[in-house]
């Protein structure tokens, strides 16, 4: 699937690994391994993206392994080029794992923590000899003025749905693998906006003023280094089209 989209797109595809540790997802299909998942996970995924790139290389791979087995595995078409993987791992093995084999990381985290996790993942690239993209995530919010920001900020924090929030922070709690996206969504209850509250599912928000906006945008690259960034907006469309139209022309990035 991956190769064929990759074609037809002419380039334009990447493949996102995701290692799984929200429990009652996968227990509710009865595809749960056991609670050892949440600390073997990057083991699991790591055998699997070597199976995976060995396929993509030669078409076909046997596998003697922990978790896979195959036996002259035939899978066609083979993509054209080397598929870059993505990689939100922000553990400690999550981080590992970024550096071993993921050519990107998305980041959700606070500007603090992204100081020092950006520096961790360049010193393990570093050592595997290997060049990684890092690319924080946010949520935008622009307004004609910081104030009316600040109010729409308000009205999603008062509108929250609390059951939602309770659900997963309640499947976050039972993640045995710390310093990872589960922390960060247990600690996103009592963190500010501009750090990643749980009315924004942890996501650190950016709003304010066209200006606001892009001082913050670029004063967090600046300080932290990261490559670049991802962005999600309440009202997708209507924020998109201001990011583009105000925010942007003004980056001097």
């Amino acid at each position: 699937m991956v190769a064929t989209i990759d074609d037809i797109s002419d380039g334009r595809c990447g493949l996102n690994i995701v290692t799984g540790w929200n429990r009652p997802e996968y227990a509710q299909m009865g595809m749960w391994p056991g609670d050892e998942h949440y600390q073997r996970r990057y083991d699991y995924a790591g055998e699997y993206v070597q199976i995976l790139q060995a396929l993509w290389r030669d078409g076909r791979a046997t596998w003697e392994g922990e978790y896979f087995q195959l036996n002259d595995c035939s899978v066609l078409p083979q993509p054209k080029r080397d598929i870059p993987l993505v990689c939100a791992g922000q553990s400690p093995a999550g981080r590992q794992f970024v550096a071993q084999y993921a050519d990107h990381q998305f980041v959700l985290t606070s500007e603090d923590n992204l100081v020092t996790s950006v520096k961790d993942i360049r010193a393990k690239a570093h050592s595997t000899g290997r060049d990684v993209g890092i690319y924080a995530l946010f949520h935008l919010i622009v307004a004609d003025t910081d104030e009316q920001a600040r109010a729409e900020v308000d009205a999603i924090i008062e509108g929250a749905d609390q059951g939602a929030i309770s659900n997963i922070l309640a499947s976050a709690d039972l993640d045995t693998n710390t310093g990872g996206t589960s922390d960060q969504l247990k600690a996103a209850l009592n963190q500010s906006v501009e750090a990643g509250n749980m009315a924004f599912m942890g996501i650190p928000v950016i709003y304010g003023s066209a200006s606001t906006v892009v001082n913050r945008i670029e004063g967090i690259v600046e300080r932290t280094g990261i490559d670049g960034m991802l962005f999600s907006w309440p009202d997708f469309v209507g924020g998109i089209e201001r990011f583009g139209s105000e925010v942007l022309p003004a980056l001097k990035l």
